[in-house]
């Protein structure tokens, strides 16, 4: 059985080459020849009469995110882990969201910004009085693409919501409701073929809101209640993702999604837990193609 992990073309990081030797490793290790290769180096061309590459590989762990590669991969007859319609889905955060609404998973109530392809637009301002009647100050502004807490802002007043949507007019993003409850920490959860693999807390640092590990925040291994554990396996099972990464923000109800991450990074999960995630992905990804 041969194999291949994907990254992106221009890997931003040596955690990006880390997290893909550590997943070909545990195949390797288990009797998958698997190699790493780049986007770009991967045989694929679309026409009328050739919509798709000759196969190359029997399955590929697609930890890129785009999407016209991952179909035409798809359509060569290439299983990927994950799926690119999953993919996709995950990228866009607003997306997510919408994709989980229809089968009642709940989430902080989101508003979408319209987009923008006029030069020299300004924000609506009746457009985000609205916004903020609905929402209530302090609420999230939040691009719709990006990792790693980037392009999230928490805005307090009306000209400070002005000034962020001016600055993303021309990017898709959209309005969500504070979970003051969870300010600074939330729960990261590793699923894994449907089932809880690992669990931590994330705890940002001092007059951060935001909790991810990328921005120093603490990561403590955690055992949440059971409705979160069993919140983020209907995610997964939701978007049909085979590995994720569920954060789930603790309101006052009760769990709330906040994003989930197709391509999730385990490092951090990995020290806090001890739990070897690489290793578990393995499997799960051998176990279903051995059982097609």
């Amino acid at each position: 059985m041969k194999g291949i992990v994907i990254m992106n073309a221009r890997p931003n990081g040596e955690k990006f080459y880390r997290q893909s030797e550590r997943i070909a490793g545990a195949l390797c290790r288990l009797g998958a020849e698997t190699e790493i290769v780049l986007n770009g180096s991967v045989p694929a061309i679309v026409g009328a009469k050739r919509p798709t590459e000759k196969k190359t590989a029997d399955f590929a762990v697609y930890l890129d995110k785009d999407k016209y590669l991952g179909r035409i991969l798809e359509g060569a007859g290439i299983r990927l882990f994950n799926r690119a319609a999953a993919v996709e889905v995950c990228d866009d955060k607003l997306l997510t969201c919408l994709a989980v609404a229809p089968y009642g998973l709940p989430f902080p109530d989101c508003i979408p910004a319209p987009l923008c392809y006029t030069p020299a637009a300004k924000a609506d301002r009746k457009f985000l009085a609205d916004v903020a009647e609905r929402l209530t100050f302090p609420l999230i502004v939040k691009k719709s693409f990006g990792s790693f807490g980037n392009g999230v802002r928490l805005v307090h007043g009306m000209d400070e919501l002005v000034r962020t949507d001016e600055e993303f007019l021309y990017e898709p993003h959209f309005y969500q409701r504070f979970v003051a409850e969870s300010s600074g920490r939330d729960f990261r959860v590793i699923v894994i073929g449907g089932k809880v693999a690992a669990a931590m807390e994330r705890r940002a640092k001092a007059g951060e809101f935001r909790s991810n590990a990328e921005l120093g925040a603490e990561c403590v291994k955690a055992e949440p209640p059971e409705e979160y554990l069993r919140l983020a396996e209907r995610a997964a099972e939701v978007l049909n993702l085979d590995y994720c990464g569920v954060d789930l923000l603790e309101g006052k109800d009760g769990p709330l999604l906040c994003e989930v991450n197709s391509n999730a990074f385990f490092e951090a999960i990995e020290r806090a837990t001890g739990t070897d995630v690489a290793a578990l992905y393995a499997e799960h990804i051998l176990r279903t193609l051995r059982g097609r």
